[in-house]
């Protein structure tokens, strides 16, 4: 059997033609790839067929797939910040991007026994909580939960976090000390694969990161990114 006859030669055919167009300059980082049924029309072929090539092309780190949006050529990925705390507003814009976010949680709350511990605080203790989710050109790339002491950023509620991130303002007001870093692969919850518009079992990269400023712990932030856009790159200099 040569390689045309073979029964999977035309979801083949199909990346080779994509991957062509990315190469050849006519598809360009962030267009939009033409959708299963376009694909599948254009070269006779089933959805099913269609639907593996564009899974592979994404797997392969060609594409990006946006749950109820389509495909698009994927950029090559940013690295991100680490060691380095600093905005993901900064990172977004230095990759080339265009960043925006939608505010889910601003309150503030009692402590639940497991962040109070991450906190050094009782159960009970009130906290700042925000939940925020930071895009690219409407295209979601963090989803970010932060829990906040009131001790070092007492107007951290009052901010407009559409125009400031909180890392830009907590770097500004409560300067840090010291950092912990805690980097997982995991499988999202379904609440969180639907507000980054992931499928489900698609790798993201988990980073949970504790503060201290002030000789207390000023933050717990748990960071998800699907690891499809994001990657985390650290670097250490020794003074």
């Amino acid at each position: 059997m040569t390689r045309s006859d073979h029964p999977f030669a035309l979801y083949e055919k199909i990346k080779k033609n994509v991957v062509s167009d990315i190469e050849s300059g006519k598809l360009n980082p962030d267009d939009k790839v033409m959708s299963e049924t376009r694909l599948a029309k254009i070269f006779n072929a089933s959805r099913m067929t269609a639907n593996r090539a564009l899974k592979e092309l994404a797997e392969e780190g060609r594409i990006v797939r946006v749950q109820g949006v389509g495909s698009f050529v994927a950029r090559p990925k940013p690295d991100a910040a680490l060691l380095e705390i600093k905005s993901i507003a900064k990172e977004i814009a230095d990759w080339g991007g265009i960043y925006s976010s939608q505010i889910l949680v601003l309150k503030k709350e009692k402590l639940t026994p497991k962040i109070a511990q991450k906190m050094n605080l009782e159960t009970g203790d009130m906290v700042f909580h925000s939940v925020i989710v930071h895009k690219d050109k409407e295209v979601p790339v963090q989803y970010s939960e932060r829990f906040v002491n009131p001790k070092v950023a007492p107007w951290y509620l009052n901010q407009d976090f559409k125009k400031i991130t909180p890392s830009d303002y907590l770097l500004e007001v409560a300067p840090v000390q010291e950092a912990e870093h805690i980097i997982e692969a995991v499988n999202c919850k379904k609440q969180i694969q639907t507000r980054l518009k992931i499928k489900p079992g698609e790798a993201c990269l988990s980073l949970k990161r504790r503060t201290w400023s002030f000789d207390m712990v000023a933050t717990y932030s748990i960071i998800i990114s699907p690891g499809s856009r994001y990657k985390l790159v650290g670097k250490f200099m020794r003074g």
